[in-house]
């Protein structure tokens, strides 16, 4: 038996030391898989580094205290009670203590070490950190020093602040084991060696104390605080900071260093009266100095004057923050907004070419291509479809395209087993892609109001040209495949199944018994070891999605949420954005990503990778693709001035490819990132004032506003759309959005920047600053839009059916010193459950919002060049409007007249120099209550009907 439980016991031991290896191995294998094994031994061996000698450290302190405390021990203990209870201690510890010692050492030395190589990311960055070539106004250091260097130096302090602190717990519970220490005992309360012992360990965390005084100096300049509500989360240092907590943190520092003096003293002093009092000025100076003192500045000289006192500090901060965050060349231009006086069949002709209006929602009409272009349930389409360029054949001009890959669906696999799910089902098929700014027209190319493709099927056909379609790494593949091996995957269904083997060098190879091994222990799955379905030529993909393979790649990333794929020389590319960060440059002030990035269709797949939330510096200064067929990871310099970039790149050599090698093509599909965007948009809010006293009062804040087309309190997202700003000749592809005045339904500005990677122009950031009163705002259009006779009468023709009103993207288009509103409208349900794009709706300068049948026929109407003897689209259908009505046709009449007064009401209270809001309100009220009679009026008419028509 106690052979069996030695035997066992040993198996045990190897079981889970091979659970270990089997981790290690599969990472170093799947490093090697993508050819990025100098970040894995890099990231390991910097780790290793860190863990060794740091956990050295921290148990030599420790272990050298307590002998150093045990070899001081008195030759003779006092007789006393305490110290005849302390002997059974000292004779249970004796035949132990070189045990007890090398316990402990080794304890604190695990702890110490493991917390020192999550510090790996902060040590490469000191030991690698490129200058940034611009100084701080406050201290005139490099900003590199503030990023790279106070970090590790923080470090470090807090490392030593912890082995003085262990040190000297562990020589004191030594000295009083040993009888150096006395609590009751008559006499001495302490020897002359622990006194000195333990003073020269309390002058060592005093010293440090100093140091931390010292460091937090320069910590006034990354310090986050609020300066004043209406600022928000303000970084850098403020009047206060600068004179009196700088002052008082120097002064500390003398005191520090003095205090520290004294207690070195005591090795030849042997007391602690004078240690003892210093440290006790150290902590009244802390209390006094660097507490009172500063509260009384800002109470009595800061605050009765605080505008003027901050200015300094204020501006400091806007050039900073401005810099930090790319938005310091942002040109901002007065427009008025309220339209201009050209004629109005200029302005329509203008509005042909002022942009290419993307009808084509890609957050609505996902549902039309799973249902079209799905094709089998083990295939899915992203909830958010992507905005791309692709040439038109017809005329060789690029178009907005809306683009989506066909993925593999794991749920919707007929039958779920270990083979299905892992080795027949392995990949999606193909990208599909529609006309961005027009649906189908002609009845005979499909439904009317559907998508237009022009890239479709099963395999697919169509404006892309041959290309590798077998989507083997995509944003839904999450599951491992077993590919390559003699189990034969199903390649799609067409005329009866069609089969293939994966030909890629992707994944890692499963000939090895050892790599099996590892595989079953690592994945839960023993059937790996004895399958017959894996043999010669097996691999296992994984880790599949493109933002889960660049962030093990570049672990030192942050990644845009949105990934896109882009058919690239005869493939598909996924093509990922990513920043480099900071939260360490001097007065930037900071932004917490999760919140900034997110709006209306943020979702779990779609939100940031940050490697740290909090930051107050971004580039986009990577540019990275996912071969879809063969996972390959590359990543491409975009930013070539970064410093945070180009010390990653000492730390990483060979992992980053230059800008120049980005192939043409490639580089024809990247665009300017939309989390970098909200970023910037978010801190434009603010930043746009470069006057400190404006800054101050907060008198030109914006906001960003809510999605106008979904539930409240979700920020409109930026759109993506070929567009002319004002001062450029032609349309460029661009990212916008919109700002309203804080607290104001009203437009307050329209930003886009430039987001074609091939012009020169690339990542210029253009604001419109609304100067025109009481422009109306993306939600005051919709709620116009929503109040209109038009609309009630295109939804209580809805009621007899099943179909439901859905809104599109809300498009902003600068036009002749006016805005102009699109907005495409659909409706769903019916015998074809998706979007229909039915109606456009359209509003310029503040006029009454139209409803219409197309974009052509809106632009008409809204620029009064519409024909005018094509019936109104409110008109109810089969009302003869030659005839007055009678009857319940007058009630039905007299309920629109009394929604329009109600509606015109509102809109003359809210147009007002000071807005009625209560006479808004009322209006409002009377809107909502006309609407419903005109409800009621037609429910009530189309049931007489239906009697009639029985009879």
């Amino acid at each position: 038996m106690r052979v069996l439980l030695l035997v066992l016991g040993a198996l045990a031991v190897l079981a889970m030391a091979f659970a270990m290896f089997a981790g290690f191995w599969t990472d170093w294998l799947w490093y090697r898989s993508v050819d990025y094994t100098s970040v894995f031994t890099t990231t390991l061996w910097t780790k290793i580094g860190l863990f060794a000698v740091f956990g050295a450290l921290m148990a030599l302190a420790v272990g050298f205290n307590i002998w150093l405390a045990h070899r001081l021990r008195p030759p003779l203990s006092a007789m006393s009670m305490e110290q005849q209870s302390l002997d059974r201690y000292r004779m249970s510890v004796a035949p132990y203590k070189k045990w007890v010692l090398s316990a402990i050492t080794a304890l604190v030395g695990l702890i110490a070490g493991a917390s020192a190589s999550g510090e790996w990311r902060t040590w490469l960055m000191w030991v690698n950190g490129v200058p940034f070539g611009t100084k701080d106004p406050q201290f005139h250091m490099d900003v590199s020093f503030y990023a790279f260097d106070l970090p590790w130096y923080r470090f470090l302090l807090g490392f030593g602040f912890a082995a003085a602190v262990l040190s000297v717990i562990a020589a004191a519970l030594t000295h009083y084991l040993y009888g150096g220490l006395r609590v009751t005992s008559p006499g001495a309360r302490a020897t002359a060696a622990a006194t000195g012992h333990l003073s020269v360990l309390i002058g060592l965390f005093v010293s440090l104390k100093a140091v931390a005084y010292w460091l937090d100096r320069y910590g006034l300049a990354v310090k986050s605080s609020d300066l004043r509500a209406t600022t928000g989360n303000w970084t850098g240092l403020r009047y206060v900071d600068a004179d009196a907590y700088l002052p008082a943190k120097t002064i500390l520092f003398c005191i520090a260093v003095i205090c520290a003096v004294l207690f070195f003293a005591t090795l030849w002093r042997r007391t602690w009266q004078l240690p003892v009092i210093g440290l006790g000025l150290m902590v009244l100076s802390a209390i006094l100095i660097g507490g009172l003192y500063p509260a009384i500045v800002q109470k009595f000289t800061v605050q009765p004057n605080e505008q003027a006192k901050e200015a300094p500090y204020i501006k400091k901060n806007i050039d900073a923050t401005r810099a930090a965050y790319g938005i310091g060349s942002a040109k901002v231009t007065d427009y008025t907004g309220t339209g201009g006086g050209s004629a109005k069949a200029d302005q329509r002709k203008a509005a042909d070419a002022a942009a290419s209006y993307r009808l084509i929602d890609p957050n609505v009409v996902s549902p039309a291509f799973q249902q079209v272009q799905q094709r089998r349930k083990y295939y899915q389409f992203p909830a958010t479809l992507n905005v791309d360029r692709y040439k038109d054949p017809s005329t060789g001009k690029l178009q907005d395209t809306i683009v989506g890959l066909r993925e593999l669906n794991i749920a919707g696999i007929p039958r779920h087993n270990w083979i299905n799910d892992h080795f027949t089902y392995t990949h999606g098929y193909g990208m599909i892609a529609a006309k961005g700014t027009s649906p189908v027209t002609d009845p005979k190319q499909g439904t009317l109001g559907s998508p237009d493709f022009t890239e479709s099927g099963l395999p697919t056909t169509g404006q892309l040209g041959e290309y590798q379609q077998q989507i083997y790494y995509g944003e839904k593949t999450t599951q491992y495949s077993i590919v390559g091996g003699p189990q034969k995957e199903l390649d799609y269904e067409s005329n009866g199944e069609k089969t293939t083997s994966y030909q890629g060098k992707s994944g890692v190879s499963l000939s090895s018994p050892l790599n099996r091994a590892a595989y079953a222990v690592s994945f839960s799955e023993p059937q790996m070891l004895y399958s017959g379905a894996i043999g010669k030529g097996s691999r296992i993909l994984y880790n599949r999605t493109p933002k889960d393979r660049v962030e093990a790649v570049a672990p030192w990333l942050t990644l845009d949420g949105d990934s896109y794929p882009a058919v690239v020389d005869g493939r598909i590319q996924w093509i990922v954005d990513a920043y480099t960060t900071t939260d360490s440059y001097p007065y930037s002030s900071r932004t917490t990503l999760g919140d900034t990035t997110a709006d209306s269709l943020t979702s779990d797949t779609r939100a940031v990778v940050a490697q740290q939330n909090q930051v107050n510096y971004i580039r986009n200064s990577v540019k990275a693709t996912v071969d879809a067929y063969t996972g390959k990871v590359t990543l491409y310099q975009w930013d070539t001035k970064d410093p945070v970039l180009k010390t990653w790149m000492k730390a990483f050599p060979g992992t980053v490819e230059p800008k120049k090698d980005i192939p043409a093509d490639l580089k024809a599909h990247m665009r300017y990132p939309q989390d970098l965007f909200k970023v910037q948009r978010e801190l434009l809010t603010r930043y746009h004032v470069t006057d400190a006293a404006q800054f101050y009062s907060g008198s030109d804040a914006w906001q960003v506003p809510d999605d106008p087309t979904t539930r409240a309190g979700s920020a409109v997202p930026p759109y993506y759309l070929s567009l002319t700003m004002p001062g450029q000749k032609q349309q460029t592809f661009s990212l916008t959005t919109t700002f309203t005045p804080s607290g104001r339904p009203n437009l307050g500005a329209f930003m886009a920047v430039d987001a074609d990677a091939t012009s020169p122009d690339y990542g210029t950031i253009r604001v419109l600053r609304v100067t025109g009163n009481n422009v109306q705002g993306p939600q005051q259009v919709q709620s116009e839009l929503n109040g209109g006779t038009d609309v009630a009468a295109f939804v209580r023709d809805l009621k007899g059916t099943d179909s439901d009103i859905e809104y599109g993207n809300m498009l902003t288009v600068p036009l002749d010193n006016g805005f102009l509103y699109v907005e495409p409208v659909y409706t769903r349900g019916g015998s074809q459950n998706y979007p229909l794009l039915k109606k456009v709706a359209a509003s310029y300068g503040g006029g009454k919002p139209v409803f219409e049948d197309s974009l052509s026929e809106a632009l008409d109407a809204v620029f009064g060049t519409s024909d005018t003897t094509r019936p109104p689209t409110s008109r109810p259908p089969g009302q003869d409007q030659t005839k007055p009505p009678t009857g319940g046709d007058r009630a039905l009449q007299q309920a629109v007249e009394d929604a329009q007064k109600a509606y015109d009401e509102g809109q003359a209270a809210l147009n007002k120099p000071k807005p009625d809001w209560t006479a808004y309100g009322k209006a409002q009220q009377e809107l909502q209550e006309a609407l419903a009679r005109v409800e009621e009026e037609s429910r009530s008419k189309s049931t007489a009907g239906a009697s009639g028509g029985g009879g």
